[in-house]
């Protein structure tokens, strides 16, 4: 059969539906690009936030207008949505045909086998250990690619008090280090120079169901680093996201030692308010976040700072918001994702009283999204007239006679075209204008 996916969310779901879509292809399927030319119709959902549900809902219902013309088509839900939902959906979407949680994406081929044999509503959203098994398969990487994401572990035992992540992507597990440094030796294979290590809490790697570790001890996703920062081949090693709370000397050691590991990286705050964290269920103080952050810049000068922070949480005060205004100025942040608060059905937070209104939440996310700007034009300023290397992706978005890369600190690089330079190849390019998103030069020998 011909199938369509389309993702919703995240980097995990994108990784998911490259794995699902191994399964099918391997089943014998065709992956076709757009919904005319399917046989069946799968939406990898996102549940973090209400919008993301509300859109992948609307776009399942628009369908029913196309089951009518094409009576055998098969639609399906897969991810967290899906998983969040269950039978709800059939209730929502009754032309849906199946719902697969955020571990079954592996049955893929034979449930849709089971619709086309004989008609009905299936569904699987059960937890699996065995898909921790699943997640190294993959499409062939295409040609001129040149990162590439490794999936490490999936889950979250946190149960931060607005998060729907623990109740639909279900416990941490984490994959074998052997099989993690496996699948990256074949991505070099074929052609990757960066791996970006994907999880909901990465720096908990290979503790399942443990206590974050003391700065005394030793830290399994500091190991599993070192051991892919030996393979011949690979450039440069990202990752995202980890937990401040799981953040000890020794992961700090390691990223400051290892020369394939990026020195940029996205450190989830919430808040910078020690009443707003405790509500939130954030087992750290933003004094112990500072702490963290001070190690890191001690160690790594160069290093670059993104984040999550949520405005408006119940009970929010203007003296919270400012204690996070301060903090996210304090560490010089150079990216953040800004979300105004929105309760989420199933989570400890959906009980409290929205109790800050809705102008106050605009109010709050456009002072932050206003600091922001001002910080990242005048740290990307500071790179006028330096010479940075640079990992060529290839010809800019925004303007085809240029060509497009990214510092080692994740900064977007554009730069005229030379002749022999292409995806994959690292470069030195000279700063000669910058702005608050991008840094414009010209390659040096």
């Amino acid at each position: 059969m011909k199938i369509y996916i389309k993702t919703y969310g995240c980097q995990m779901n994108e990784r998911d539906s490259d794995s699902a879509a191994a399964f099918l292809i391997a089943a014998g399927h065709e992956l076709v690009d757009n919904e005319q030319d399917a046989d069946v119709l799968i939406f990898n959902t996102c549940s973090v936030r209400q919008q993301a549900e509300v859109k992948a809902i609307g776009k399942l219902g628009i369908l029913k207008k196309l089951k009518r013309v094409k009576p055998d088509i098969i639609i399906g839900a897969m991810g967290c949505m899906a998983q969040n939902r269950k039978e709800e959906l059939f209730e929502k979407v009754p032309h849906l045909d199946f719902v697969l949680g955020t571990e079954m994406f592996h049955l893929l081929p034979e449930t849709i086998d089971s619709i086309a044999a004989e008609r009905g509503h299936l569904i699987h959203t059960g937890f699996d250990d065995a898909v921790i098994h699943k997640m190294g398969a993959r499409l062939p990487v295409s040609k001129g690619s040149v990162s590439a994401f490794i999936a490490i572990m999936r889950g979250c035992n946190r149960f931060c008090s607005y998060c729907i992540v623990p109740y639909v992507r279900g416990r941490e597990k984490s994959r074998l280090k052997d099989d993690i440094i496996s699948e990256a030796r074949l991505l070099v294979e074929r052609g990757v120079k960066e791996i970006f290590l994907l999880g909901q809490n990465v720096a908990a790697y290979g503790l399942d169901n443990s206590a974050a570790p003391s700065d005394d001890e030793a830290s399994p996703f500091a190991e599993l680093l070192a051991g892919l920062n030996d393979i011949k081949g690979i450039s440069r090693i990202r990752f995202t996201s980890p937990h401040p709370a799981y953040f000890n000397d020794a992961l700090i050691d390691a990223m400051a030692s290892l020369d394939k590991v990026c020195e940029c990286l996205h450190l989830p705050l919430q808040s910078g308010s020690d009443r707003m964290l405790k509500v939130m269920n954030r087992p750290y103080t933003a004094a112990r976040y500072m702490e963290v952050i001070r190690k890191l810049k001690a160690k790594i000068p160069d290093i670059s700072f993104s984040t999550d922070v949520i405005v408006g949480f119940p009970g929010e005060t203007d003296e919270d918001f400012d204690a996070t205004r301060k903090l996210m100025n304090e560490v010089g942040f150079e990216n953040a994702y800004i979300f105004k608060y929105s309760p989420r059905k199933g989570t400890k937070a959906a009980d409290m009283e929205d109790d800050v209104p809705t102008h106050v939440k605009e109010e709050r996310n456009q002072i932050l999204l206003a600091d922001l700007s001002a910080r990242s034009e005048a740290s990307n300023a500071a790179f006028n007239d330096r010479t940075i290397e640079v990992l060529v992706e290839g010809v800019s978005k925004r303007n085809a006679a240029r060509m497009s890369g990214r510092s080692r600190s994740n900064r977007v690089v554009i730069f005229d075209p030379v002749p022999g330079i292409g995806p994959g190849d690292i470069v030195n390019v000279l700063i000669d204008r910058t702005s608050a998103v991008s840094l414009f030069g010209k390659l040096v020998s």
